[in-house]
């Protein structure tokens, strides 16, 4: 018997949902990525329950015992019960009617086995109850102990349903799988037979799930196995795979923290189809620049200028230089030592701005050294 000991699941708020179902009769099993991450001694974000309630009366019964309820896709047999400011969304067991790729329509079910068939890894088909102990329906622990990420079923099938899971594949394979195992041979073939269906995904969603991948530890190998298939070329035109290892051995001898928008950077390639933030969106733009990395750091910050650095180094093959941190961390410690006072009054007008633009490029190309008499002089 297998069973989970996370803090989340002894914790009052867990508890005290479990049992608002359980008392009732009905079932309520913690399932996904909270069962998943706990198996893995991993922190766990999203609490998710799944139960044989109708979403009426899992309603019913939150409201009953106090607890604040929010109907957050009730059509597709969702809720979302608050208790000790702690969300749970409660999902009654479901299966699906027709897909069509993006969206489903589904049945409400009482068989835990047809909840589990609709899910996509069988990694994500595990359950907890109340007590921790584990219900494994298609198989998937022996999975998830060994990393292999494996679609339940027939991969197709499963890609058919939801062209994301292409995507999610390829995320999955970066965060859980084994690199000695490599990707799953029947899954790859699938994502290959179905990247038509990635055309049909909004710009959100691709976004989202391509940044999701870019934060795992080492997403090299799964961005290169997205290149062979041919998806990459779907989601990010002209990018170049073959750097980004580079680019996390860099990153590996600077501690630096995986960062997307810096590998999305380094990546190339065009964004039409990620639906990036405006934030992002300027952060890549500035990152891709020709602008030195000083100069960066001057104008932007020290983290910005540092993220070029490493992105210049890994696009050379090299390790980045300590003397170009410490040129960069300098940067952006630096203020102009000139203002428009000091020039008038004999510059003014639209002389004035261009004058001192001229002096702080002279400045900066210095290294920052030009004193505001010799700025002056």
């Amino acid at each position: 018997m297998t069973r989970i000991d996370a803090p989340w699941l002894t914790d009052a708020a867990s508890q005290t949902v479990c049992a608002m179902l359980n008392d009732a009769g009905h079932q309520a099993l913690f399932v996904g990525g909270c069962v998943r991450d706990a198996l893995l001694g991993v922190p766990v974000s999203d609490l998710d329950i799944s139960t044989d309630a109708l979403p009426d009366t899992v309603m019913a019964m939150a409201k009953g015992a106090g607890l604040k309820v929010v109907p957050t896709g009730i059509d597709h047999g969702t809720v979302t019960v608050i208790c000790d400011d702690i969300p749970f969304e409660i999902t009654t067991f479901r299966r699906d009617v027709k897909t069509d790729g993006r969206r489903a329509v589904v049945a409400f079910s009482t068989d835990i086995a047809e909840d589990a068939r609709r899910r996509d890894f069988t990694m994500n088909a595990l359950y907890a109850g109340a007590d921790g102990v584990v219900i494994d329906p298609l198989g998937g622990l022996p999975d998830l102990n060994a990393g292999r990420v494996r679609f339940i079923e027939d991969a197709d099938q499963r890609i058919a349903e939801d062209y994301l899971r292409v995507l999610r594949f390829f995320r999955f394979t970066a965060f859980y799988g084994d690199p000695v195992l490599g990707i799953d041979a029947d899954g790859l073939a699938a994502c290959a037979a179905g990247i038509d269906g990635i055309d049909t995904l909004s710009a959100e969603r691709i976004g989202q799930e391509m940044l999701k991948l870019l934060t795992a530890p080492d997403p090299g190998p799964a961005v290169a196995a997205m290149a062979a298939c041919g998806a990459l070329l779907r989601v990010l035109p002209g990018a170049a795979p073959d750097v980004l290892p580079v680019m996390i051995h860099v990153e590996d001898a600077q501690d630096a923290t995986p960062d997307p928008i810096r590998r999305l950077a380094i990546l190339g390639g065009e964004t039409d189809r990620l639906r990036l933030s405006k934030k992002q969106a300027m952060r890549l733009e500035l990152l891709q620049s020709e602008m030195p990395p000083a100069t960066l750091a001057y104008h932007h910050g020290a983290d910005l200028g540092l993220d070029r650095l490493m992105i210049e180094a890994a696009s050379l093959g090299q390790m980045v230089d300590p003397a170009d941190i410490h040129a960069v961390t300098h940067a952006a410690t630096q203020t102009f030592p000139l203002t428009a006072a000091d020039l008038m009054p004999d510059v003014q007008g639209a002389a004035l701005g261009g004058a001192l633009k001229e002096a702080e490029a002279r400045w900066i190309a210095s290294g920052f050294t030009l004193t505001k008499d010799e700025l002056l002089a």
